[in-house]
Order: C-alpha cells, then structure tokens, then sequence
C-alpha cells in the first residue's frame, strides 16, 4: 500500500485509528493526513463513541513526512483540513473534545512525536525510536514540537532533542514525560486500548469537562505561537541551508550549514 489510507475498528465506545501505509513506514503523504483528519472528526461527532487510539500498522508507527508532497502545504502557509476533519494537531480550528491515548511503535519521526503530544496518554513499545530531525533539514518543527515538547518535559529536556536532532529511545522517552508506559513490542496498542476502555467507563460529560478543564488552563501565548509556525518557516524553506539539509538526507550523510 503506497497511498496513505486508514483501518478504522469500533470496539464499544472506543475507535482505533490506525495508521496504514506500512510499506512506506507509514511517511505521511497528504492522503494519510485527510484520512486521519476525517477520522479525528467521526470519533468526535459520533455520540457512541467517547475515546480514540491512534496507533499505526506495521513495525513503525510512522517515518515522518513525506516531504515532496508536502513542499505545497508549506507553501500556502496553513494545514489543509478536509470538510468534516478536525487537524489531529489540534493547532487550527476547533479542536478535538474527546480524549485520545496513543500507541507508537518501531520509529516515530517528527509528525510522528508531534501526533503524540497532541494526545492525551501515551504508551511506547521498549524498542521505539523517536527523532524530532527537522533541524538536520535545514527547517524547525511546525506541527506543535516547539511549543509543547518544552511545556510536556520541560525547557532543557525538550531543547537536549530538538536542538540536536538526535534519536532517543523509549526509556528516555518514559524518563522525561513524553511517555507514560514503556511495554514490551507488540503489546503497545492491547494496552492503550486497555486504557482507552477505563476511560471510556467513566461518565463520559466528566471526561470531556476534565479535558476541557486542562485546555482552558494552557497560556493564551501557545496559541499565538501556533499561528506564527508555517509563516515562520518560509524564509526557511527559500534557505540554501534547506537544500543542502535535503541533499544530505539523499546522500545519508550530515548536511554542512552555512546559515543562509
């Protein structure tokens, strides 16, 4: 499977999202995107429904961006989000009033680490590999990293790995925050929908307040500063360092910047 789709499962009051583009570990082309879009926005108009998993198919939860697809969304200087889809970011528009617990897998690059902090609980399998690498690109995170990596984990903690690049693994992972659970491989999505079945037990107008709750008390500056992510990164992405980070992506070797 080449184009991004997704495997949608109802079990009770919970939906499974699964990320299912595994024969490109699951590189978000702009397909992928929509679909999960959609799906955010079926799990929160469906009354039935009270919680989400978003997971992924196949040995990684995803590879990161398909970048070439993507050069034109950079361009218009917004996120795309289909009729009836609510950004899984939850950095446009209204966002998403149900919680969601997330299960990663294998290698979980960029939009992957930023999918996760958008979520509200996260399970880890002990083998995950996550990378916030945009910066060995030549361009900055847009999907959230910057303003909710240091806010989930703390200033320098956040900054160890957003200003190198570097890949930590999930005992880091756990040991900062972005994690709750580390679990052996293949048992990370049986146990956050585990936990995505006890939430759902509760009293679900309880739930939703409480999430509600929490959101109103995250500074008014978050906000600004998402509007300011896609804008900022036009300079960016017109940068030679952009092209040079690119070709050293093409090459497998470490790009050489000069900061123009």
């Amino acid at each position: 499977m080449t184009t991004g789709r997704i495997q949608l499962d109802r079990r009770g009051h919970v939906l499974l999202i699964g990320l299912d583009r595994a024969a490109k570990r699951n590189a978000f082309d702009l397909a992928l995107w929509d679909a999960v879009c959609l799906a955010y926005g079926e799990l929160d108009r469906d009354p039935e429904l009270r919680v989400g998993v978003l997971h992924a198919l196949g040995d990684h939860f995803t590879g990161g961006l398909d970048l070439p697809a993507w050069a034109p969304i950079f361009a218009s200087g917004r996120f795309h989000i289909p009729d009836g889809g609510l950004d899984p970011l939850g950095l446009s528009g209204r966002r998403l009033g149900k919680p969601i617990v997330a299960a990663v897998q294998g290698i979980c690059l960029t939009i992957g680490i930023e999918l996760m902090l958008a979520t509200d609980v996260r399970i880890a399998a002990a083998s995950t590999r996550f990378g916030q690498i945009e910066i060995k690109r030549g361009i900055y995170p847009v999907g959230g990293a910057t303003l909710r990596f240091p806010r989930e984990v703390g200033w320098a903690n956040a900054m160890r790995w957003l200003l190198t690049g570097d890949e930590f693994d999930a005992a880091e992972a756990l040991r900062i925050g972005l994690v709750q659970e580390v679990v052996a491989p293949g048992e990370q999505l049986a146990r956050a929908t585990a936990l995505a079945d006890v939430i759902a037990q509760q009293a679900p107008l309880g739930v939703y307040a409480t999430l509600a709750s929490a959101r109103a008390a995250l500074p008014e500056a978050e906000a600004a500063a998402a509007i300011r992510l896609l804008p900022d990164l036009q300079p960016l992405m017109n940068s030679e360092d952009m092209q040079e980070g690119l070709r050293a992506f093409m090459e497998r070797r470490p790009g050489s910047f000069q900061g123009r």
